[in-house]
This record gives C-alpha cells, sequence and structure tokens, in this order.
C-alpha cells in the first residue's frame, strides 16, 4: 500500500518449487525457488499427507503474517503484513508456482502491520504497538489503529483514511464489505481489547459507531464477584470472564457478523455472541466459556460461524510453549446462538514417523492450532465445504474432514520444512517450525505463512467430504 505519493513497485522475486509429493504420508520433494533474483537455490523437503507442494517465495526475506486473496481483471494478488518488517507486500499469484513480489510498502517504526483484510476495492490494515516480546520498544513512538486503502488498481493502493484509538491500536479486524469494519481495539481506560464497530461510509474520515466490552474490562468498573450465567448468556460474574489474570479477557478477534449478530473470539471470556441490529448499542444474547478447562490467555482466539450449517468453529492459541493447560480447536452449535454449545473437539496431531519427539507440545516453539482459512466473507476465497484448513504452529497445515461436525478427521497435512535463518525473536529457544496463517483462494490454492520463512502455496490432493 501507500501515501498518496505513489508506490515502488519490485518484481524481482520469483520462486517455483518442482511437484512434490502427493497423497500418502510422506516427503514433499524439493524443488527450486528464486531468492532476491539470484540463480535457483534448492528448497528443503517438507513432509505432507494429501497436500502437495506448488510454490514458493521467500517474499524478499519479509517473513510474512496474515494474508488477504482476491481476484482482478483474470489476475491474482495476495497481499501480506509483515512479521518483522513493518509494511505490506502485494504478491502476484496468478501462476502459484511462480509467485512474484510486485510491491512493497514501508509502515511506521516501531509499529505492527500484521493484520490485512479486504473486500472489493477496499483493504484494511491494523496498526499496533509491538509487543516487547517480538522486538518492540515500549519507550519508542508508534502509530496504531487501522489504515483505510483503495486498491482498484491492485499493485497501486491508495490510502483513504486513518482510525486511531488512542489506545494501543487494533489487532485482527473484519471488513465484510458496506459500511462498518468490525475492530478488536486496544483503547484507553479498558484492559484487553474491546469490540468497535467503525463506520466508513466516509473513507477519509472513518469513524466509531458502536462498542462493547466484557463487564470488567473497563478501569472505573469492579471486576465481577464470581461464576454465573444470566439470562440470554449475559455474563453473572467474573469465573467464567476474568478467570485469573485481567488481560486474559481480551477481544481477539475478528469479530465476524452474520446479520444482525457478531460472533467474538473474547479469550478467557470464551465465544461472545451479540445482537449488533443496533450498531450504536451492541447487546450480548449468548455465551460459551472455554477456560476452564482450557488454558485461559487466548481461550478463544478464532471463531467462524457457518450459519448455513448451524455450526461454529473455535480455537484457542497456546503460547506456553506446552507447558500450560490443553488447547483446543472446537466445532460449536450455534442452531440457537443464545445458547451455543459444544459438539466436538478436532483431533490433536501426531508427529510423523521418525520425528524424535513425542508430541507436538514438547517439540519446541508454540502448539496448537492458531489461524483458519476464516476470510468466508470474501468471494475469491473457497467456500467452507466439509474441509477446514487449520495452522498448527509447529505441526505446520492441518486439513480436517468437518462433514461429520461430531467425528472431525483429519484429512491431510504439510509440514513445511525447519527454518534455518532467524529473522526475529519469536520463538524463543530454538528455531522451530511456527506455521501462522492460512487462506485457500477459490481456485483450492492454499496460502501459508511462517515466523521465520517464506510464503508456501499448496494444494489439497485427498478425498473430498
Amino acid at each position: 500500500m501507500t501515501d498518496r505519493q505513489g508506490i515502488s513497485r519490485r518484481g524481482a522475486l520469483r520462486a517455483s518449487l518442482a511437484g512434490a509429493a502427493a497423497g500418502a504420508a510422506g516427503v514433499a520433494a524439493p524443488g527450486t525457488a528464486a531468492a532476491d533474483g539470484g540463480a535457483g537455490a534448492a528448497v528443503p523437503a517438507g513432509r505432507a499427507r494429501h497436500v502437495e507442494a506448488v510454490g514458493y517465495s521467500d517474499l524478499e526475506h519479509r517473513p510474512a503474517f496474515k494474508m488477504a486473496v482476491r481476484e482482478k481483471r483474470g489476475r491474482w494478488y495476495l497481499y501480506t503484513g509483515h512479521f518483522w518488517d513493518s509494511g505490506w507486500s502485494v504478491v502476484d499469484v496468478t501462476d502459484p508456482a511462480r509467485p512474484e513480489v510486485v510491491a512493497y510498502v514501508p509502515g511506521p517504526e516501531n509499529t505492527w502491520t500484521l493484520q490485512v483484510d479486504l473486500h472489493g476495492d477496499t483493504t484494511v490494515t491494523a496498526l499496533e504497538q509491538v509487543f516487547p516480546n517480538f522486538g518492540g520498544d515500549p519507550a519508542a513512538p508508534f502509530e496504531e489503529g487501522v489504515l483505510i486503502w483503495d486498491i482498484a488498481d491492485p499493485v497501486r493502493p491508495r490510502r483513504l483514511g486513518h482510525y486511531r484509538t488512542g489506545g494501543t491500536g487494533t489487532h485482527r479486524n473484519l471488513y465484510p464489505g458496506g459500511r462498518y469494519v468490525h475492530l478488536a481495539a486496544g483503547a484507553p481506560g479498558f484492559s484487553g481489547n474491546i469490540y468497535v464497530i467503525l463506520d466508513i461510509s466516509d473513507r477519509s474520515r472513518p469513524r466509531e459507531a458502536g462498542r462493547w466490552w466484557v463487564p470488567g474490562q473497563r478501569d472505573d468498573e469492579p471486576a465481577p464477584a464470581g461464576p454465573g450465567r444470566g439470562e440470554a448468556g449475559e455474563v453473572a460474574g467474573a469465573g467464567g470472564f476474568c478467570c485469573s489474570a485481567g488481560h486474559d479477557v481480551s477481544l481477539h478477534g475478528p469479530p465476524y457478523p452474520v446479520g444482525n449478530l457478531v460472533y467474538l473470539p473474547y479469550g478467557g471470556a470464551g465465544l461472545v455472541v451479540l445482537d449488533i441490529a443496533d450498531p450504536a448499542r451492541p447487546r450480548q444474547v449468548g455465551r460459551l466459556s472455554f477456560s476452564p478447562p482450557f488454558h485461559s490467555r487466548f481461550g478463544v482466539h478464532g471463531v467462524l460461524p457457518v450459519p448455513g450449517r448451524k455450526i461454529a468453529f473455535a480455537n484457542s492459541e497456546d503460547v506456553s510453549y506446552g507447558t500450560g493447560p490443553a488447547h483446543h480447536a472446537s466445532i460449536v452449535d450455534i442452531s440457537d446462538p443464545r445458547q451455543p454449545f459444544l459438539l466436538s473437539l478436532l483431533p490433536v496431531p501426531t508427529p510423523p514417523r521418525g520425528a524424535g519427539y513425542p508430541d507436538f507440545s514438547t517439540r519446541g516453539g508454540w502448539s496448537g492450532p492458531h489461524n483458519i482459512n476464516h476470510h468466508q466473507h470474501h468471494p475469491d476465497v473457497q467456500r467452507h465445504d466439509g474441509l477446514l484448513h487449520v495452522a498448527h504452529f509447529n505441526a505446520g497445515l492441518r486439513i480436517y474432514d468437518v462433514s461429520h461436525p461430531r467425528l472431525p478427521r483429519e484429512a491431510g497435512h504439510f509440514m513445511p520444512p525447519e527454518p534455518t535463518r532467524r529473522y526475529g525473536p519469536m520463538p524463543e529457544g530454538a528455531l522451530a517450525l511456527q506455521t501462522e496463517d492460512v487462506v485457500v483462494d477459490r481456485r483450492g490454492y492454499i496460502y501459508i505463512t511462517d515466523k521465520n520463512q517464506g510464503l508456501w502455496i499448496l494444494r489439497y490432493t485427498g478425498p473430498r467430504p
């Protein structure tokens, strides 16, 4: 993305990967990738079952995090935020075997630019203070909030507006098109992120339309006294919400609107359902607690409702390096949004034969589920078809057959090779595979990112539900 003065283009990087193993569990075949415009270099082998590697790019040595994909005039573009570089890349993935970085725009210093979402010709990117353990300087100035961009020209995005929270910025946001953006916002006077509805009908002057928070998040509010739940899922106490640490109760995002409802992944507060028929006055209608028994911090990290099937997918994010309570990836019944209930848990991945470690929790790095193919609101993203794609940190990509919501099973996986170069301070300790995000376009190509590697483009080859 760029300001009004224009954008620099970069066409130096092309990458390709020859055929990779697919079908039975095994090792994906090595290929080649062009780095820095130089000669092809061998790509180390990964492990796969029912997944083949189609392409790879080192993204000019800027590991990516969140992604959004779109087609424009017959070409396909992937928009990425980055982990260790403040800024955004635009990658032409029309030929998935030869992804090309066609634009990179630096962002503000000491600022996270991790998150990106889009719909039509509008992109929304998050700005947030960088956590110290990710290399941020708490004493340094930073930029925060969200930027609104016009991407009618896919490789020359034009900045239209900037909304500031006045606090730490925003984390994971969702823009389903139209008037409103749904934010997970760090606002002054609150502990943890809260839900903010942003009106962007005037792109140059975005304004807050409404907000909601868990009782006890605001600094001048007493924390609820004890566990419980009242009528229509209203909170009656701290046990389900505030758990043991105030910052456990924080909206990770993205908030996911469906009609007049929005589903919120609210960390230690669980899965929260609001009525937003009046955006100025969001009203809680339902909630499902996950903590305990599962870990509290990021206890519900993400939620994806699938209203046509009356289910939602929910998952936690475990940052304990395998030392805390269990993580989860779950299927929830939302046939009555006032009373959601748990249907099943997705199976935990098992290490490949001969891996040398007994489980993923103890292999190093973060373990457990992180992100799923969330952007179901976008027409260029593959619709839910009974398969669920999960970025599973040190277990790589996991694909689940969820056609039977009470009996999900793993249908395929892809574990990229271990990283060989450290780009940033995370994960702590030894370098380890850390698959971060996954997006699947409507052509069926799967994109995954890593903290210390580039972009993998994959394809599922197994049986369909």
